[in-house]
């Protein structure tokens, strides 16, 4: 049985109309890349026009233009997407590569990735440097999401400035694949897989146009996806914050017992009930939400719904 040998590319796509010409092209001048596989997260703008067009226009030329476009039914997520555009490559490639279509992480490091392959690295992986071009907020909070996920997970560290840049041979792409949970965090699972990785270097630039699609409150949601995914551990600190809370309450009950027996019964302060009401009153509730948090993705792995469903597969 003949073996997959080549080096595939993978990129989910949303509203990157701007910029999806140029990244195609980009990605098919690198030396080794066989076929390029885009995924339209469900797009709003002409994206798909965009892809349709090109292909249109190599087809007129009679050149066999390696891209694959993956049309999704809706939104469904990068995650999803992702696994879509790993599903529809897996078997057929020896090694695919991960990259973001907006031209944030540049194709042409992938020359590099492939060398880095071929010499037995089983996953490249492309870190962000220092020179970083993002905001000062975004950098410094992503700075703190990985000291704080790294302190929680116990079972996995994750490289500061690691994102979904990178290439994975086909072991590691079976590997990833089989890995079915509703809530994914690849940043997460890569490295949960224990199979060695080889780390590369690379600045992100600003993106040339278009807009980001995840905004903050979807960047914070993404980073309790990956601290609830891979540690029980908030679990753990609420059950540890209640003991400690009941502790000091027993305290502070016997300091008022104790008074009372020595200068007897005085009228209790109302802004001091109240405050203890609700300091308690917060911290259970927080304390619910985490445990409501995880039954929720108990509830939603147990639906067992597809990632992703493809309205149709347009080859070039």
């Amino acid at each position: 049985m003949l073996q997959p040998a080549g080096v595939w590319v993978v990129a989910a796509c949303f509203n990157e109309q701007a910029v999806i010409t140029s990244f195609i092209e980009r990605v098919l001048e690198v030396p080794g890349v066989e076929r390029l596989v885009l995924v339209d997260d469900g797009s709003r703008d002409d994206t798909v026009s965009q892809i349709r067009g090109w292909q249109a226009r190599q087809a007129q030329i009679d050149f066999p233009a390696p891209v694959t476009l993956l049309e999704l039914t809706r939104n469904f997520g990068k995650e999803a997407a992702m696994l879509a555009g790993l599903d529809h490559v897996r078997g057929d490639c020896a090694a695919v590569v991960l990259i973001d279509s907006d031209l944030q992480h540049p194709p042409e490091l992938i020359e590099e990735m492939v060398e880095e392959w071929r010499e037995g690295a089983e996953v490249v992986t492309a870190v962000r440097d220092d020179r970083d071009q993002e905001s000062r907020l975004k950098v410094a909070s992503a700075h703190w999401f990985y000291r704080v996920f790294n302190k929680l997970v116990d079972s996995i560290q994750i490289k500061e400035g690691a994102g979904d840049y990178r290439l994975l041979g086909a072991p590691v792409l079976e590997a990833v694949t089989s890995l079915r949970e509703s809530s994914r965090f690849s940043k997460g699972l890569l490295p949960w897989t224990g199979y060695r990785s080889v780390e590369l270097p690379y600045q992100r630039v600003s993106r040339s146009g278009g807009q980001t699609s995840f905004t903050p409150f979807k960047l914070v949601g993404y980073a309790f996806d990956g601290i609830f995914s891979f540690s029980v551990l908030p679990l753990k600190v609420w059950t540890g914050l209640g003991v400690l809370v009941s502790l000091l309450s027993l305290v502070y009950a016997s300091v008022i017992a104790l008074r009372t027996v020595l200068v007897g019964v005085d009228l209790p302060g109302y802004a001091s009930l109240m405050t203890a009401v609700l300091f308690l009153g917060g911290i259970q509730l927080i304390g619910i939400g985490v445990l409501g948090d995880y039954i929720g993705r108990i509830y939603v792995e147990a639906k067992g719904r597809p990632h992703y469903f493809i309205r149709a597969i347009h080859n070039s």
